[in-house]
């Protein structure tokens, strides 16, 4: 099993204490996201999950607590961006995250820290030129820091549309995406550590040595757990989304770092800082307590090993 945590929220930035008690008690209770009421209930001994996936723009509150995941395999998606706050109002500054992301690597590894520049967006401020100065000096400073770039576009999501309308953040033109594709393809021919990838298929920039990319990616499990797997894609992943299964531990509505462009809060920020108002870093649930009427359901689960020999 690969734990993702998580997609729909930053719990390295936010709710890491939380996180590392389910690691103590070895299990999480995550609500359906469609049907709080039922709720599953995850194994999180290090036999069953392989790795476990981090995604985060701000990991450093768990920086001096790494040691607790010494039995568990895991890499980082930071994410790694370069606008201001206006966009993204409650991140530390750029310089700040990049000395995070190198002490990060420090710590675990170059190829288990991710750079997501992610999502690109571009308005009369964030233009194709700022985008390509600015990938190419965040590629020259995390040179020695990281094995991979994924690069995502921003997803123009109905419920979003209005909060970036409101700074002329419109869809990509291709002419757009084909000079900045340009641009990063030469800008990391100069550094051959650093592969470069999209983060899904959506937008096609083979032509440019840049192939799709999985952010739950089978390979690096692999290569970090030093045992085969099988996986399958994660069915709950969109069509153009070649990730591989894992399972989310997050919730919904519950990241406080105020991205404008953010899927997971739906443009709902109050909401989001009522429903972290309810955290409790000793419950079982990322948002408050089991409640009279909740269903919870031990969820099956088990390691997607595959070289270990049956005794049967």
């Amino acid at each position: 099993m690969i734990i993702s945590a998580s997609r729909r929220t930053d719990i390295p930035a936010f709710y890491s204490p939380w996180f590392f008690n389910r690691i103590k008690e070895g299990y999480v209770l995550v609500p359906n996201p469609f049907d709080v009421h039922r709720i599953s209930r995850i194994n999180l001994s290090p036999v069953v999950v392989d790795c476990i996936v981090f995604w985060t723009k701000n990991p450093a509150p768990m920086l001096d607590n790494l040691e607790l995941l010494k039995d568990y395999k895991f890499y980082f998606q930071f994410t790694l961006n370069p606008y201001g706050s206006e966009l993204e109002n409650n991140l530390l500054r750029f310089h700040k995250r990049i000395e995070i992301f190198k002490r990060l690597a420090d710590k675990i590894g170059r190829e288990r820290v991710i750079w997501r520049y992610d999502p690109i967006l571009t308005n009369g401020i964030y233009t194709v030129q700022f985008h390509r100065e600015k990938f190419a000096e965040t590629a020259e400073l995390l040179k020695e820091h990281t094995e991979k770039c994924m690069l995502g576009f921003i997803d123009h999501y109905h419920h979003i549309r209005s909060a970036v309308g409101k700074f002329n953040i419109r869809p990509l033109l291709s002419e757009e995406i084909r000079q900045m594709a340009v641009s990063f393809r030469e800008t990391i021919d100069a550094y051959p550590a650093i592969t470069l990838e999209t983060c899904t298929s959506k937008v096609d920039l083979s032509a440019f040595g840049i192939s799709a990319g999985l952010c739950v990616d089978n390979r690096l499990v692999e290569k970090i757990t030093g045992y085969p797997i099988i996986a399958r894609k994660d069915k709950n992943q969109r069509n153009i989304c070649a990730c591989v299964e894992s399972i989310d531990i997050g919730t919904y509505e519950t990241c406080l770092n105020g991205c404008i462009y953010c899927y997971a809060i739906k443009g709902n920020y109050a909401t989001a800082r009522r429903n972290s108002a309810k955290h409790d870093k000793t419950s079982p649930l990322l948002i408050g307590r089991l409640n009279e009427g909740d269903i919870v359901k031990e969820r099956e689960v088990k390691s997607l090993r595959t070289d270990q020999l049956s005794l049967f």
